[in-house]
């Protein structure tokens, strides 16, 4: 697989969630895929120990299943650019690049590199964000660390790591309170590393295509209140409030969605999207949408990483088919209500 986009997947989570231990197993796993791996870790658990061929001068390794290592060398960018080039000259061979980000990282400037700069939009597709949390500590992480909150933010993918290591009910109230901040993300528990890999790679989590289609779960932010969305007006209602043992954790990375029946008019929506991202963006982590756009028969599909926001047009809406606008919006202490009755001024 020389042609085409190379595609590429961030693995964040918090020191010890069990990052290298899953990629050690991606590696070892004999699933014929040449990976090749960036490491921004500064931890000493580094991947190299047990499976790298060691040679120190060039910071990229060659790995004795085929698969390649570096460290970031300036920032992530070049990393990102050396490889492709190399690979582009045959120097490398590699079928898709895994990023593991250090245990305190942000992954927002990471995913944003592969949309800013135009040589790296045209060799990569982000495919997506995996965030590990470990079942024993996370609670506490999530609790004292605002890091370990945006990863929880960012993700296309939860695993709950070492879930073999705690009770039933405390992985539930753990799995629970993440949902609470990240509805969007698919969540599954894994006892240490055992991951298939069909649930680490092709997940296809930050296109602009039309997952959202073939997935109808996938905008459904709350299972528990998604009887009555018939309404134009229930998503002024759309805390998740029902569960009584959930409120001992108000985090500051929240979630909500809108929905309207009625379609938007492109100008209005443009503008308002463009003013909030200006003000919010910083903690705006997430956001994504199918719309019914006023003066086109096809779904408009958009998404946004803190103040980069990008938007595509879908397959067109099916004959008899509703067409309901469902936004959903990931992010520290956002202002509900202004996104909401915004978005309600919006509609034509």
């Amino acid at each position: 697989m020389t042609t085409g986009l190379i595609p590429a997947t961030i693995l964040t989570g918090f020191l010890g969630s069990g990052k290298t231990t899953l990629l050690k197993r991606v590696l070892s796993e004999a699933h014929g895929q040449k990976i090749a791996v960036i490491e921004n870790e500064f931890g000493d658990e580094n991947i190299d120990s047990e499976i790298l061929v060691q040679d120190s001068k060039e910071q990229i390794i060659q790995l004795n299943n085929g698969c390649v290592c570096c460290s970031i060398r300036e920032d992530l960018r070049t990393t990102l650019s050396d490889l492709a080039q190399k690979r582009r000259k045959g120097e490398l061979d590699f079928d898709r690049v895994v990023i593991e980000t250090t245990g305190l990282a942000d992954p927002g400037p990471v995913a944003q590199t592969f949309f800013m700069d135009d040589e790296i939009a045209e060799s990569y597709l982000l495919d997506s964000i995996l965030t590990l949390v470990d079942a024993k500590h996370g609670n506490a992480q999530l609790d004292s660390r605002q890091e370990a909150r945006r990863q929880v933010g960012f993700a296309d993918q939860i695993f709950i790591s070492k879930a073999d290591l705690v009770d039933a009910a405390e992985i539930d109230s753990l799995a629970h309170r993440v949902k609470h901040m990240n509805p969007r993300a698919a969540q599954r528990r894994v006892n240490f590393g055992e991951v298939p890999l069909a649930e680490v790679f092709d997940l296809r989590g930050f296109n602009l295509n039309a997952k959202l289609d073939i997935d109808p779960e996938f905008l459904n932010a709350d299972p528990h209140r998604d009887a009555h969305h018939d309404h134009d007006q229930d998503h002024e209602h759309d805390e998740h409030c029902e569960h009584p043992h959930h409120h001992v954790h108000d985090d500051d990375v929240k979630s909500f969605v809108f929905r309207s029946d009625r379609a938007f008019n492109p100008a209005k929506l443009e503008d308002f999207l463009g003013s909030i991202v200006q003000v919010y963006g910083p903690k705006m982590l997430r956001y994504k949408g199918v719309l019914n756009m006023k003066g086109t028969d096809r779904k408009v599909i958009f998404q946004g990483v803190h103040q980069l926001m990008g938007s595509d047009l879908g397959p067109k809406w099916m004959p008899g088919e509703k067409k309901t606008s469902k936004m959903v919006f990931i992010g520290l202490d956002l202002p509900r209500e202004v996104f909401l009755q915004g978005l309600e001024q919006c509609l034509a």
